[in-house]
């Protein structure tokens, strides 16, 4: 049975650095609701309390426009290997955005001062809620090794270009959001 805390364990942590994958849902009161897989790579335990991940570009940026307007997150981390587990970071998120001073400091920290190609934002969460489940559900799957053709594709783009796509897919979200994707840069 799912067991809640007030914060991320050592046990917790462990099981996060063991997962390949995770998922980040978000949603305003008005629009759709949005979950996307992310690479675990990406993904950064500040504290007890706090995580982030680097986001890369996607065909959409449903994330940055609901955090702009309602903020709420759920991260959930499933096993697909090993032993069954479900766990969920609950809490409020925001956009570090790419040309401010925050995404420069968080690179530098938590991500070794290099953001990989096509790095669009950071997100920031502050976790308030804790979940464990059984995961008795969830299917075995064997890993096998990290898809490239997002980085290939963000090389092959270029800086200039990704901004241009960045303008043509990731400046509202599907409901008409506004993602504030340049923000920092106005």
């Amino acid at each position: 049975m799912g067991e809640q805390f007030p914060a991320i364990s050592d046990d917790h942590l462990a099981y996060i650095d063991r997962q390949h994958v995770f998922f980040a849902a978000t949603a305003t009161g008005d629009s759709r609701i949005n979950m996307s897989p992310r690479e675990a790579s990406a993904f950064r335990v500040i504290g007890p309390n706090c995580v982030a991940y680097m986001d890369r570009t996607g065909s959409g940026n449903e994330a940055a426009a609901h955090l702009k307007v309602d903020g709420r997150m759920t991260i959930m981390f499933c096993a697909f290997e090993g032993a069954p587990g479900i766990l969920r970071l609950y809490g409020a998120a925001r956009i570090l955005h790419r040309d401010s001073q925050e995404y420069a400091a968080a690179l530098a920290e938590h991500f070794d001062g290099a953001a990989p190609p096509g790095a669009r934002q950071i997100v920031w969460m502050d976790v308030d809620l804790v979940q464990s489940s059984c995961g008795f559900g969830v299917p075995l799957f064997d890993y096998k090794e990290e898809r490239k053709v997002l980085e290939r594709w963000a090389i092959g783009k270029g800086p200039e270009k990704i901004e241009d796509y960045w303008r043509q897919k990731n400046m509202a979200s599907i409901d008409g959001l506004p993602t504030g994707i340049f923000e920092a840069a106005e």
